[in-house]
């Protein structure tokens, strides 16, 4: 089912976005606060990424405004991506606001399969961390 944009996260949309984010395709997250200016002026172009790759989800959260949906994920600075395929988080950290690095990254994370996925989720304590921390699908819960 193709998305024309991104889905945003809120107490009225959690059961779309959970029903949305359960299968086994990917989910492009951008993590961000209200209050922060780099994340107003990139979410135009976090829509533009959502107009190129129509075959993935991508869902933008208030971190805060959303903490009791989503609870405490560790953002160190914002927008924070989250890249999950499944039930396995390919990448979670800190992006430059510029879409063409984020482009690159959704292609390079795509273009992996699923044994080096589940390969590299379990390659570092801190990838290990993400599968437990950081997996969407569980923070939403399952879709009612």
């Amino acid at each position: 089912m193709p998305h024309m944009q991104s889905l945003t996260l809120d107490s009225t949309t959690r059961d779309a976005v959970a029903a949305a984010v359960h299968g086994d395709g990917w989910t492009v997250a951008c993590l961000c606060a209200a209050w922060c200016g780099t994340c107003a002026t990139y979410r135009a172009t976090f829509d533009e990424l959502a107009l190129r790759h129509p075959d993935k989800q991508f869902v933008w959260i208030d971190i805060e405004d959303q903490a009791d949906l989503v609870g405490d994920l560790d953002v160190d600075n914002f927008p924070t991506l989250l890249l999950q395929r499944g039930d396995t988080v390919a990448f979670f950290g800190t992006m430059v606001p510029d879409g063409g690095v984020a482009d690159r990254l959704i292609q390079a994370q795509a273009e992996q399969g699923d044994d080096e996925l589940a390969r590299l989720a379990q390659s570092s304590a801190e990838r290990r961390d993400w599968q437990e921390e950081c997996n969407l699908r569980v923070l939403l819960g399952a879709p009612d």
